[in-house]
This record gives C-alpha cells, structure tokens and sequence, in this order.
C-alpha cells in the first residue's frame, strides 16, 4: 500500500510506525502565499494504548519540517492523545486518527519532512519529499481536497472547516461516495465545472457538469462521485471551469478493501478470477484502452445479482469474502485468500460443515479438516503437516475445487 501511495502522490511512512501524508494548496487572500493544507493518518494498532479507567489511551508526537536549502522555513511539532472506549478500537487497521494543520507558504520548492514516534515506545517513521508549493492563478481552481466532511469557506481570508481524507482510498462495497471539496473562494469563480475521472489506461469513469451554489461571496461545496462509476484502481479526477485555463487535479484510489493494494486495471481482473467466468475476464483483458469503460460496464450490468438496486451486491459480497479471506487465513499463505483454504472460501463461500480432526483428538500430529458443500456436493480435504496451522488442499480434493469452482460460475452466468 505504501508504493500506490507515493505513486499517488502522497507522503507514505512504511517505518515501525506506519502514516499516509497528503498535501493540498487552497487560494490564500494574496497571490503572494498558498493555503496548505497538511494531512496525516495512521492506523490506531500503529500505537502502544493502556487502559486507562474504563477507556484505553495513547499518545503520539508528529514533527513537520519545511526547508529550503539548510534554512528551516516552518516547524512544528504536536503531541496528541488518543482515547478510544473499547479494546477493539486499538487495533484498528483504517486511517482511525487523523491530524491536520494549514499553513501559509510562498511559492516555491521546500523539503518536507514528515515524523511520527510513539510516545510508548521507541517506535517512528520518518519521511521526506520534495514539496513544490504552486503560485495559484486568480481564475483557476484548486486541487479538489478528498475529505469526509467539510464545511465550505465563503470568504477567501477564512478557512474552511474539513476534516481531509489523507489516503484518498475508498473501499469497493463499502464506501457509496468519493466526497471531494472544491474551493472556490475566489472572485468571479464560475457557477459550473466539469469534472471528468480518468482510470488506468485513461479510462473515463465520469464525465459530467457539476453546478457550484454561491454561499456568500464563494462557491465553495463538496460534490460526491458515487464509487460505483469508477474502476478499481488508481483515478485522476480532473476538473475545469467553462472558458478557464488551468485544470485541477488530484488522485483517489478505488479499492477492494483497505489490505487490497489493486492500482491497475489488470491487478483487478486478477483479482476476480473467481468471481466471473474465464470468457468474461478475457472480455475485460481484451478490450484496448479506449474500449475499456464499455466493457467495464457490461461486465458490471452482465454480473450485478440485483440490477434494480445501486449497488453491486454481487462485488460487494466477494470483495468483503477476500478481506475476511485475508484474515482468516492470514498463516496459510502472503495473501489469505491466495491460500488453498482462502481459495475455497472466497470462490464458493463459507461451507456448509467443517470436520476438523484435530478438534477430535488434540494430540493427533497430522491434524485434517474437511469442508462440506452440500448443494454443490463435494467434500474438500485439507492437511496441516506441520501442526503450525499451514493448510494445503489434499491432491486428490484439488480436481474437485476447481471443477466445484468451474460449475458455480457457470451457474451463476446462466441465470
């Protein structure tokens, strides 16, 4: 995840202290300095929490450093406290805590360096990248900012009230909308923009005119892009006011779930492999770059369980059977569900029975489970060897879960 990360654009800390960083650049009053806006997430199970009364708290220090040569030009340095009401929310995996800070900077090239430690332990990340602060024009836009909620500004010597979204990912099945700010706190900002999302390959996910309400002396507002209509993968949203010069840009990543690193079209047909028949996968990798969304489409109206509902129920339920599959089987292989067990499990679902030998007698060095398919009737063996919980299909079961996997599908395409 770290790679799609900084190949998106965004500050990404792969230390003992995992944090995605984003940087946006707003219209400050005077075309002499930017508003920056510095975001920065991490997963709470990056912290070391303590019960604290009924609660469980933890601490951590962010360090941001901008230079330009060897002369600092901003420092700042927060300590923060976190308290979560459960033991659950310790171990969370998403970007559960967020800080954020505006700055005002002059154009310009600056080094940034990005810190976050543990107050706990020894445990930090350290990034730096190169910052390249733009001069924004009087008539153009800014980079739309991925956010969960905002507040629009109505004047350009305000700030606006937002909570960003520093990963810019949202989860296939999960997330129903991509909501963007789009600041438009400046004189004579237009009423409408269009807003196009490329997907790999230039894959035109959404094209469409978006109307800016004036509020006050802005026409600041948050649109929403339903998740649906972009491909998985890494989008470009694009947006750009009638008669203006300059095109706003910025990156979302469409994925399957938030251990799902998918930033290409074909990583995602790998990634269905089980979920569609062999024929419709070689539809999606045949079509040539500018046929694309079509055949996106129709595989998406071709697939979808219930067409009259807005989502795709049929995704929606594989992709969260590969993140249970990621878990559930996290020590039979790298990826769960490329396990011979994660296999099964995201390609027929859960079984109808598990007969596990070891359960039957703990001492057994050879321990065995069988899973039970009755509707599909096939019984599939798998053996621990090494009684350290690393499952391989049995040769003899492996012909019947491919060929178990080979009648679903048809099944599913004939209906």
């Amino acid at each position: 995840m770290a790679r799609l990360y900084r190949s998106m654009g965004l500050v990404a800390g792969a230390g003992a202290m995992p944090f995605t960083a984003s940087v946006s650049f707003l219209r400050a009053p005077t075309a002499d300095s930017t508003l920056t806006l510095l975001a920065l997430s991490l997963p709470s199970r990056a912290l070391g929490f303590a019960r604290e009364g009924e609660r469980y708290a933890a601490a951590y220090v962010a360090r941001v450093q901008l230079r330009q040569g060897v002369t600092v030009v901003r420092s700042i340095e927060a300590t923060e406290q976190v308290r979560v009401p459960t033991f659950r929310e310790t171990s969370r995996t998403d970007e559960s805590i967020i800080w954020q800070q505006f700055l005002r900077l002059a154009p310009g090239r600056y080094t940034l360096t990005v810190s976050v430690k543990d107050e706990s332990s020894i445990r930090a990340s350290t990034e730096e990248v190169t910052l390249e602060v733009p001069r924004l024009v009087a008539d153009g836009f800014p980079s739309p900012v991925p956010v969960y909620e905002a507040i629009p500004r109505q004047v350009a010597d305000s700030l606006p009230r937002l909570l960003a979204r520093p990963r810019a990912t949202f989860v296939y099945g999960v997330d129903s909308l991509v909501p963007l700010y789009i600041d438009g706190a400046a004189a004579g900002a237009p009423s409408e923009v269009r807003v196009r999302v490329f997907g790999d390959g230039d894959i035109v996910g959404l094209d469409s005119v978006v109307q800016l309400p004036l509020r006050g002396g802005s026409r600041s507002t948050t649109i929403g892009i339903p998740v649906n209509r972009l491909p998985v993968g890494i989008n470009s949203v694009q947006i750009t006011g009638a008669g203006r010069p300059d095109t706003a840009r910025t990156r979302v990543l469409v994925t399957l779930g938030e251990d799902v690193p998918i930033g290409t079209f074909d990583e995602m047909i790998t990634y269905l492999r089980w979920f569609t028949t062999p024929d419709r996968l070689k539809e999606l990798r045949d079509a040539d770059l500018s046929g694309r969304a079509a055949a996106w489409t129709a595989f998406l109206k071709a697939t979808d369980p219930v067409p009259g509902t807005a989502e795709h129920e049929g995704l929606r339920d594989y992709f969260a059977r590969i993140r249970a599959a990621n878990i559930r089987f996290r020590d039979d292989a790298v990826a769960g569900w490329q396990s011979d067990r994660g296999t099964a499990f995201v390609a027929l679902g859960d079984p109808d029975n598990i007969i596990d030998t070891g359960l039957l007698n703990p001492n057994e060095r050879v321990r065995q489970q069988i899973w039970e398919y009755r509707e599909l009737r096939v019984q599939l063996l798998f053996i621990d060897q090494t009684g350290f919980g690393r499952w391989r299909i049995a040769p003899q079961s492996r012909g019947d879960l491919d060929a178990a996997i080979r009648r679903k599908l048809d099944n599913a395409s004939s209906r």
